[in-house]
């Protein structure tokens, strides 16, 4: 029965008939409509301010767990391959090592030039000139340019390049130009090549 007064109360409800200054004389139905949306909006209210900080700060949490995580695989996974590191840096070392042991010294210049000009010799070529430019500085090592004009034909230039490159030192050649002189088997060919020195500590 009061299910049916409480309709009958909404169904002959007018909006202007509500007088703000006396909510008790407000038919039950619609307090108890009003009580329900206030309850919503204070419950809507709190989880915004409340719940919703809360949200952010686990999810913050999560993020750094996350990251947490991923930063204790990695190292976990450094320390159960430290020996397998450590094992490979020593052989690492071990073939610095050995390249520095192919760059020449100072002293060892002159010997690099009698090589290439014994290489060129050997190839039957006409040694026009063989210049030591000025060292280029890196980081490293210090750049030593040769440049080297020789002449012959195209078989014995393609030999003394290959010679050249195959010095026991390391020697690399670049900015190569091939020209024919009086008859095209008679080739003049200028090319730079470039040795190495390591750059020892304090210069």
């Amino acid at each position: 029965m009061a299910m049916k007064d409480s309709l009958e109360q909404l169904q002959n409800f007018d909006l202007a008939d509500l007088d703000l200054n006396n909510i008790g004389s407000w038919p039950g139905a619609v307090k108890a409509i009003v009580m329900a949306l206030v309850f919503l909006l204070v419950l809507g209210g709190g989880y915004y301010v409340y719940v919703t900080d809360k949200q952010t700060t686990l999810e913050r949490a999560e993020r750094q767990e996350e990251e947490l995580r991923r930063d204790f695989e990695e190292k976990s996974f450094k320390a159960a391959n430290l020996d397998a590191y450590r094992a490979q840096m020593t052989e690492m070392e071990t073939t610095f090592e050995s390249l520095l042991r192919q760059l020449p010294s100072d002293t060892e210049v002159p010997g690099l030039i009698e090589d290439i000009t014994r290489t060129a010799l050997d190839n039957e070529l006409t040694i026009e000139s063989i210049d030591l430019k000025d060292e280029v500085r890196t980081e490293f090592y210090v750049e030593l340019p040769i440049e080297i004009v020789v002449e012959g034909n195209y078989h014995k230039i393609g030999s003394f390049v290959s010679g050249v490159a195959n010095l026991s030192r390391i020697v690399t050649l670049h900015d190569f130009e091939i020209v024919p002189q009086q008859s095209p088997l008679n080739l003049r060919m200028s090319i730079l090549a470039k040795t190495y020195r390591y750059l020892e500590e304090g210069e």
